[in-house]
């Protein structure tokens, strides 16, 4: 290929990169550093880390970054275990496997907020679970402070979950079936299979799985904002709080929602670090 055709099918990628990725980013660094307010966005003033600081000595940030890391660390691990539980069982049913998928799939194609209203409304007054909950302990169910997080937490699993599932289960798909032969012969049972076979044959989407998901649970956002609103200010995670902040009434503190929006990237990096690096390491590996 020569320079100049190189440069054609390069070209086109960088500038698309460059509108869609690097300029927001760095339009979002600036007005970090700036008083930008929602009513009054003709007159930024330059006011350097004060948004930083401001971020930092919130408490409501902190409360939102301690539940997001709580979230993280639940959803992520219980979703990929599920979903690689679901898609061995997957797996071996040869008969309705269709029908099964279709069925588990049904969570990760609804639009997050419609799904979030209808299993809301199973825990609101006349609700199918809050109607069990009142007959079963006798009395009536309500949201609160300490069981929306949890709440929440549960319908994300339910949510996500499909992710992991038919990502692994297409990774089975292509397991050799010579390799689970060999084992069955030499005597290893299912857990000895499953940890010498499938999972070394899984590692690649374990490792893609882990980073989506991290990602998607880091930044999660219609969910809890549709169980909280402007309530349960301790149930809110870093996306909510910062729409909160950048559109708050009519003043919309849109300088310190930027700065909010650069710790999240930062934060978001941070976590994915451990990921990043064990895949670096695997491609080193794989090319020695």
């Amino acid at each position: 290929m020569n320079r100049r055709t190189f440069w054609g099918f390069t070209i086109p990628s960088v500038v698309v990169m460059l509108a869609l990725m690097v300029f927001p980013l760095v339009t979002t660094v600036w007005l970090g550093f700036q008083k930008l307010l929602l009513r009054d966005l003709n007159n930024p003033e330059w006011v350097g880390f004060d948004n930083y600081s401001d971020v930092l000595t919130d408490s409501e940030f902190w409360a939102a970054f301690r539940f997001t890391m709580v979230f993280v660390a639940i959803v992520v691990p219980v979703t990929m275990v599920m979903g690689l539980g679901v898609a061995l069982l997957l797996d071996r049913v040869g008969r309705g496997r269709s029908l099964y998928m279709a069925a588990l799939l049904l969570p990760f194609i609804v639009t997050p907020v419609v799904g979030s209203l209808v299993y809301k409304d199973l825990f609101e007054r006349g609700g199918l679970l809050s109607w069990l909950w009142e007959v079963v302990t006798d009395d009536p169910f309500a949201v609160n402070a300490g069981n929306v997080k949890w709440l929440i937490i549960i319908q994300s699993i339910w949510y996500i979950m499909p992710f992991a599932m038919i990502t692994f289960f297409a990774g089975l798909q292509t397991l050799p079936q010579e390799r689970v032969e060999a084992a069955a012969i030499d005597g290893a049972n299912f857990l000895r299979n499953l940890w010498h076979v499938i999972l070394p044959h899984l590692k690649v989407l374990i490792l893609f799985v882990g980073l989506i998901s991290i990602m998607d649970a880091y930044r999660v956002y219609d969910q809890v904002f549709v169980w909280t609103g402007t309530r349960f200010t301790d149930a809110h995670t870093l996306s909510v709080y910062n729409v909160r902040v950048a559109t708050a009434f009519d003043i919309g503190r849109l300088g310190k929602g930027n700065a909010i929006a650069v710790l999240n990237v930062i934060g978001i990096f941070v976590v994915l670090i451990p990921f990043l690096w064990r895949s670096y390491k695997d491609q080193i590996a794989e090319r020695t």
